[in-house]
C-alpha cells in the first residue's frame, strides 16, 4: 500500500533504540531462526534471557551505540523509498485509525504506544530485542520493537514478497496486541499452552484480523494536517499481506526448517490458512467486532 507523497510523518510517535553488537544477538542457527518466528509478533521473549514480564530487569533504549536516525523520513513519498520510513508512516495510520475506532466499536479509548526502531539489537522490558526475536510487543513497558532489516528476513527466508503491505501487516499485527492489551484480552494467550486451539493461536489470529481491519480503512486515514496518508489498496497490496501471513504460518515453518515434518501440538501462531482467514476477516468486514477468535473453533 503506498503513501500519499505530500502527507507528513510524524517521528515523536517512533523512538529509536541503540545499535547493539553482535554479542547481544541471543541463539543463532536454524534453532535461532525458529526461535525467531515463533517470537513473531507475539509480546514474549521465547529465546531466553530475563524475565520477559519483570521490568526491573532492563531499561528501555539498551545497548551502547548510535541510534537510528529518523531525519530522513518526512513525507509519505519518504516512506515509500525507504523502509525506515515507511514503519514510521505504518505507525502514524495505525495509531490514527485506532484513536477513532476504539472509542466507536468497543467504547473505549485508545491510548498511544510508541514503536521503538532499532538496528541488530536493544534492551526492552521483555528482555533482548533483536533480529533474533523478530518485532514483538512487550506489555510491561507498552512499547513495540520492530528492527528494520527483519523485513529481509521474512522475505529471503521465509517467502513473503518485498510488497509494502507484507510490511505494513507486521507492523499493523503488532498494534492489533496492543488493542487486546487496553481491552484487557491479551493475557488470554500467555497460559503456556500451544496447539491449533491453544489461547495463543487465538490471540495471534485476532492480531492479524485486527491488522486486516486497519487494512480496511487505512486509505481514509490522515497526518496531522488532515492530509490522507496512504492511498487505496490493489488487489496487488492484497497479495502481498497475505504472503506475508503465509509466510509466518507455524506449518510453514515447520515445513520449510523442520524437514517438511508439521506437529500442529506446538502451534502458537496458527497455520498459514489460518492467518490468511483471519486477516482477510477483518479486511473484508472492516470492525474489530468480527476478530473474536475466542468465541468459534473454526480458525
Amino acid at each position: 500500500m503506498s503513501f500519499n507523497e505530500g502527507a507528513s510523518l510524524d517521528t515523536s510517535e517512533v523512538t529509536g533504540g541503540s545499535r547493539g553488537r553482535s554479542g547481544m544477538v541471543i541463539g543463532g542457527g536454524a534453532g535461532g531462526i525458529i526461535l525467531l518466528v515463533l517470537s513473531l509478533l507475539l509480546g514474549q521473549n521465547l529465546t531466553g534471557g530475563t524475565n520477559p514480564f519483570d521490568t526491573s530487569q532492563v531499561a528501555t533504549g539498551g545497548t551502547e551505540g548510535d541510534t537510528v536516525d529518523f531525519s530522513q523520513c518526512k513525507t509519505g513519498a519518504d516512506a515509500n523509498r525507504d523502509t525506515t520510513c515507511r514503519i514510521i508512516g505504518t505507525v502514524n495510520s495505525v495509531q490514527d485509525y485506532w484513536r477513532e475506532a476504539l472509542p466507536a466499536d468497543v467504547q473505549r479509548q485508545y491510548q498511544d504506544a510508541k514503536t521503538v526502531i532499532y538496528s541488530g539489537a536493544t534492551q526492552s522490558a521483555c528482555g533482548t530485542a533483536s533480529n533474533q526475536t523478530g518485532p514483538f510487543y512487550c506489555p510491561s513497558d507498552e512499547l513495540i520493537y520492530i528492527d528494520a532489516s527483519f523485513f529481509d528476513e521474512l522475505t529471503s527466508r521465509f517467502g513473503a514478497d518485498d510488497g509494502a503491505l507484507a510490511q505494513e501487516y507486521v507492523v499493523a499485527h503488532e498494534y492489533g496486541h496492543r488493542v487486546q492489551h487496553l481491552l484487557g484480552i491479551l493475557q488470554k494467550g500467555q497460559d503456556g499452552q500451544t496447539g491449533p486451539q491453544s489461547g495463543g493461536v487465538r490471540i495471534e489470529l485476532m492480531a492479524d484480523c485486527m491488522a486486516g481491519v486497519w487494512a480496511h480503512h487505512a486509505a481514509t486515514t490522515e497526518d496531522d494536517e488532515g492530509n490522507t496518508l496512504l492511498k487505496p489498496l490493489t488487489q496487488a497490496d492484497i497479495r502481498s499481506a497475505l504472503s506475508a501471513a503465509a509466510a509466518v504460518g507455524d506449518d510453514h515453518i515447520q515445513e520449510s526448517l523442520g524437514g517438511g515434518n508439521v506437529n500442529q501440538d506446538s502451534w502458537t501462531h496458527g497455520s498459514s490458512e489460518s492467518r490468511q482467514k483471519w486477516f482477510l476477516t477483518g479486511y473484508e468486514q472492516g470492525t474489530v467486532n468480527a476478530c473474536d477468535t475466542f468465541s468459534t473453533n473454526d480458525l
